[in-house]
């Protein structure tokens, strides 16, 4: 099945379901603090395993004790599709806490 591009209404309707996103121009946005830099280091390790998983990689900026993330779907010209939604979930699931900012 082809990824398409979603359609704004429906982007935020799914960013609705994911607390601490949202859109940042044509990308998925979120960043986390973490207690510490080794914490920070080991969750971008984990987001690095379920990228490869999914086949499907963002940008990360790895911090002192912060993690950045933006992602689309280079794909479909850089738009915003259900793959990206797919990894913020995985990420969201990785969080300590599920969803600390």
């Amino acid at each position: 099945m082809a990824v398409e591009p979603l359609a704004l209404k429906d982007i935020e309707e799914r960013l609705a379901g994911l607390s601490g996103w949202s859109l940042d121009g044509d990308r998925l946005a979120r960043s986390y603090r973490l207690a510490s830099h080794f914490a920070a280091t080991a969750m971008v390790v984990h987001i690095a395993q379920v990228q490869e998983e999914l086949d499907h990689h963002s940008d990360l900026t790895l911090g002192y004790n912060t993690i950045a993330l933006t992602v689309n779907t280079h794909s479909v010209g850089g738009a915003v599709t259900a793959l990206d939604f797919d990894l913020a979930r995985r990420v969201e699931d990785l969080a300590p806490g599920h969803g600390a900012h």
